[in-house]
């Protein structure tokens, strides 16, 4: 299993494989054709709540990690879904943070690997 990052504002390039967008909002200002997208998996990204308790302040980073944790082990169906995928070959998870270390793709492509 391949699993890179990228953040939506970085141009699509072929050795990205599938492009999976894992963000609930489409990130601002980036045209659909642009995102050069294979699929988008809204529902497995952190809920609202949690995203906007968490706000990218880099001292809640241990807590979130734990907290979207659960919630992604909540939502096995959808975690299988998009596992099935990154088991075919190389997959990019596109999102939108400007933090490239700590942010929700990050946590996702950990708990996959695992």
């Amino acid at each position: 299993m391949t699993i890179k990052l990228k953040r939506a504002y970085e141009a699509p390039a072929k050795s990205d494989g599938k492009r999976i967008l894992v963000e609930r909002l489409w990130p601002r200002g980036v045209k659909k054709e642009e995102a050069a997208l294979d699929d988008w998996f809204k529902d497995i990204a952190p809920s609202p709540a949690l995203r906007k308790w968490y706000g990218h302040e880099p001292e809640k980073w241990p807590e979130f990690q734990k907290r979207y944790r659960k919630e992604l082990a909540a939502n096995s169906e959808e975690v299988e879904r998009l596992r099935a995928l990154c088991v075919k070959g190389i997959v990019t998870f596109i999102y939108a943070a400007k933090d490239e270390e700590r942010n929700s793709a990050v946590v996702l492509r950990a708990y996959l690997e695992k």
